[in-house]
């Protein structure tokens, strides 16, 4: 037996053809992917964050990293009810994934801040394109991610209140690297 054949369960949920379960549970793979490394990110700016504001973006970072754990597992749980095995491990993601690692290490809180608003970019903009695809296959995995989609772009309004100025002006605007954005709100 193939791999690939250990990967797929011979069942779906009701009401959805078993190649349809499938489809819509590959397309959350690349959702567990992005999750899974967006923790990893939030967790390395928990521990990396310096100066002035510490204190608060630390503390905010948490229950991020919190929730963004919890639709890990949500979504692993919804890949495995469609009838897919759910892959988590550390090489299947990076060799999956079309993003590079989080460039920033050690740095103030606004230069986290603006690249972490680059992440959310990312993630959010995937989020809605998986929405766009499995909506007209499969209404609850749609409900799913559009409740993930509304926690995420929460908390990029948290951070991005700490780079916005009076006119709503935000300190990395432009950037288009996580470094460039970090630089912009020095």
């Amino acid at each position: 037996m193939s791999g690939k054949k250990k990967e797929l369960a011979g069942f779906t949920v009701p009401g959805l053809e078993l190649k349809e379960g499938h489809k819509v549970a590959v397309i959350l793979q690349s959702r567990l992917h992005a999750l899974n490394d967006l923790q990893l990110t939030l967790k390395h700016a928990h521990w990396n964050v310096v100066g002035r504001d510490f204190i608060g973006v630390h503390e905010m970072l948490d229950p991020q990293i919190a929730l963004v754990r919890a639709m890990v597992d949500e979504t692993a749980e919804r890949m495995a009810t469609l009838g897919v095995s759910p892959n988590g491990l550390p090489g299947a993601m990076v060799n999956a994934r079309d993003w590079d690692d989080y460039s920033i290490g050690r740095a103030k809180t606004a230069e986290h801040l603006a690249a972490l608003d680059l992440v959310y970019n990312g993630v959010v903009a995937s989020h809605r394109t998986a929405i766009e695809e499995v909506g007209p296959i499969d209404p609850v995995t749609e409900d799913l991610l559009i409740g993930q989609t509304g926690k995420l772009e929460l908390f990029q309004w948290f951070m991005r209140a700490h780079l916005e100025d009076g006119s709503g002006a935000l300190a990395n605007a432009g950037a288009r690297t996580e470094k460039s954005a970090a630089s912009k709100a020095k």
